[in-house]
């Protein structure tokens, strides 16, 4: 009988041979999770033997990764500002700049929260869940236009036990919004990606994520231009708009959000240091009469 020690090598090697980034960390993770073990736990086990029986348990999810499928996919879970997602082929798994976001977020606002927030494609619930969790007295709504994201994020909000103050519902960007509402702020992690650059993504995305919440076609921009355009209609006097973006759209969302009304526009970096968000908020609250 092999060691769990010896089957993390002989993983981690395979991993690599695949392609695999980080092919130890996958390895055991992955290992650990089949055998319902956390890291800390296999570094006190490496000498025992597995059975037939648990190698069986580790096979499949091996196979799922070597054929890269993601690793918060084939775990079934990650973690996201300080809650953890359900995650599955449903919706795009978040990433650690929108995590950020919700960091810069509540630098800016965690003195007044927000009443009411507004997620516009919410996918796993990820941006909705993480900031009703840190303002417990805010009202969520959350929307997007894939049926099954929305089925993944009532199940998160369901075993956060947070079901009852962030609602979820079927809309194309603002289509389904009543008109009438008003949100302290608006968040969007809409698609931002061409064609051509989701196509040069790793396995892990263009083979696995749902293609449409990656793309937003030829023009990039599309669908970070239609909310920019729209969103005064559905901001309480004094709201921000906050948009994770791609790095080469800020001048052109700083025009448009100028047209639209807005007149402060912040582009802040990622962790890198790359552009990759755009704050957008008007002093006097006022609404473009065409825009209601």
């Amino acid at each position: 009988m092999q060691t769990l020690l010896e089957i993390i090598k002989k993983t981690a090697a395979f991993f690599e041979k695949r392609g695999v980034e980080s092919p130890r960390l996958n390895a055991e993770l992955i290992i650990g999770h089949g055998l319902g073990l956390k890291r800390m736990q296999l570094y006190l086990q490496f000498e025992r033997p597995l059975t037939e029986v648990e190698l069986d348990r580790i096979r499949p999810l091996v196979k799922r990764r070597a054929e890269r499928e993601p690793l918060q996919y084939v775990l079934g879970a990650t973690e996201f500002a300080g809650v953890t997602l359900k995650v599955d082929r449903r919706a795009l798994i978040p990433r650690p700049e929108t995590e950020y976001l919700v960091e810069l977020l509540r630098q800016r606002l965690d003195a007044t929260p927000p009443a009411r927030i507004l997620d516009l494609g919410t996918g796993t619930g990820a941006l909705a869940l993480a900031l009703a969790q840190a303002w417990t007295s805010t009202s969520v709504l959350g929307v997007d236009i894939s049926g099954e994201a929305l089925t993944l994020a009532l199940e998160n909000a369901t075993a956060l036990a947070m079901a009852e103050r962030v609602r979820f519902e079927n809309s194309d960007w603002f289509s389904a919004v009543p008109p009438n509402s008003a949100f302290e702020l608006i968040v969007a992690n809409p698609p931002y990606l061409s064609d051509e650059e989701t196509a040069a993504t790793q396995p892990e995305v263009r083979q696995f994520e749902p293609v449409n919440a990656l793309s937003a076609g030829p023009d990039s921009a599309k669908d970070l231009v239609a909310i920019v355009k729209s969103a005064p209609a559905w901001l309480a006097p004094g709201g921000l708009l906050a948009l994770e973006t791609g790095i080469g759209h800020h001048g052109q969302l700083a025009d448009v959000g100028r047209a639209s009304g807005f007149n402060q526009v912040e582009s802040l970096n990622d962790l890198t240091g790359r552009p990759r968000f755009v704050l957008l908020s008007s002093q006097d609250g006022a609404r473009r009469p065409d825009a209601l």
